[in-house]
């Protein structure tokens, strides 16, 4: 399973690549798609929200399950990955790449509170 060095994880199984623009990429960790199988539909009607940290900013559809996917830092939800909207098993195929979820302007503390490393992330799901 692939944890890469320069994300911050959360508990929920998202990831977050904090950007120099005041933005960030959310999307979920190769762990969580590993375990939910085959995603299917992308449900993400936040678009143009500002959302809390660990709010439920949309779902995620797996053959077998419905997930909530929750925010790991307070933010607007600046767009849809155009490309997971079309073809959903780009999160499978690459979920720190291609399979991206949302972009997030952040409103709030950019603080990494609560986030962790990559070692810790590990450590959770027993890696």
């Amino acid at each position: 399973m692939n944890f890469p060095e320069e994300l911050k994880y959360t508990q929920d199984h998202e990831w977050i690549r904090l950007e120099a623009d005041g933005t960030a990429v959310v999307g979920i960790t190769d762990f969580a798609q590993h375990e939910l199988g085959d995603i299917v539909f992308l449900d993400i009607t936040t678009v143009g929200q500002a959302i809390a940290k660990g709010d439920v900013f949309g779902t995620v559809e797996a053959v077998k399950t419905v997930s909530d996917l929750f925010m790991p830092i307070e933010g607007e939800v600046l767009e849809l990955n155009p490309e997971v909207e079309r073809s959903p098993e780009l999160v499978n195929e690459d979920p720190y790449g291609r399979g991206w979820i949302v972009r997030v302007k952040l409103t709030g503390d950019a603080g990494e509170d609560g986030l962790l490393s990559a070692e810790a992330y590990k450590e959770l799901v027993g890696q």
